[in-house]
């Protein structure tokens, strides 16, 4: 059975404000089910590459895919990786510059690419890609065809290590008395659905699926269990 947290190593230690620093599975898991985009780092004939991928998870577990020629799917068989997922919530906006920031929610994971082979397990993958994307449009479409397969690369990373770093709350800084009078605060950045633009093919008779309807619901109602979160000592 996994731990409740992640070792802390020197591979995943939160080394700058590391009161910000979190290590425990919800945290992590939660800030991952809320993204959209991983930052896929690799190296590839000696060279840092940085690949920006849809994913999805299942326990420890992250999958990604690409064309089955793609850089990544050639480079990293067996090989490590790391894996960013980054939310902003806001601007902080201090009388300084150096005192500037944003309100965050971050990932970093560590661990190896390898292909997935197993039919049922691609299948498997693909589904959880999907369903993470637009929860319940998998059982809503046809399967992928023998063709699309066949030019599809499934990449399964296992999360052998990982940290999340937060920082929230308000402007933090000492001022001199001679900018009192400059404003500061936090603009607060909000990603929401919007509403649904039916392609211009689809029947008028075709109604928006249950899928796309409740995207809007599923994010916020992802933000909202991440607020609940326990945080370190310090990290307000």
């Amino acid at each position: 059975m996994a731990k409740d947290e992640f070792d802390i190593t020197d591979v995943n230690r939160v080394r700058r404000y590391n009161d910000r620093g979190h290590y425990d599975r919800e945290t992590v898991f939660g800030i991952l089910d809320q993204g959209l985009v991983a930052h896929v780092a690799f190296v590839d004939d000696g060279r840092p590459v940085v690949i920006p991928m849809a994913y999805g998870r299942d326990g420890d577990r992250l999958f990604l895919h690409s064309a089955r020629k793609g850089r990544i799917s050639t480079a990293t068989d067996g090989d490590p990786v790391s894996i960013g997922v980054t939310l902003v919530d806001g601007i902080v906006v201090a009388r300084s510059l150096f005192d500037s920031s944003m309100n965050y929610r971050a990932v970093v994971i560590h661990g190896r690419a390898t292909l997935v082979n197993d039919e049922a397990e691609r299948l498997h993958a693909l589904e959880c890609i999907v369903e993470h994307m637009v929860p319940g449009r998998w059982a809503e479409t046809r399967r992928p065809s023998a063709q699309h397969l066949k030019g599809t690369a499934v990449l399964e990373v296992t999360i052998e290590t990982a940290s999340a770093k937060i920082r929230d709350g308000g402007v933090r800084e000492d001022y001199d008395e001679a900018d009192a009078d400059v404003w500061c605060g936090v603009v607060p950045i909000i990603t929401s659905a919007g509403t649904p633009e039916t392609a211009s093919d689809v029947p008028s008779t075709v109604a928006v699926p249950a899928s796309v309807r409740g995207l809007g619901s599923f994010r916020r109602d992802a933000k909202d269990s991440s607020s609940a979160r326990k945080r370190a000592p310090g990290s307000e």
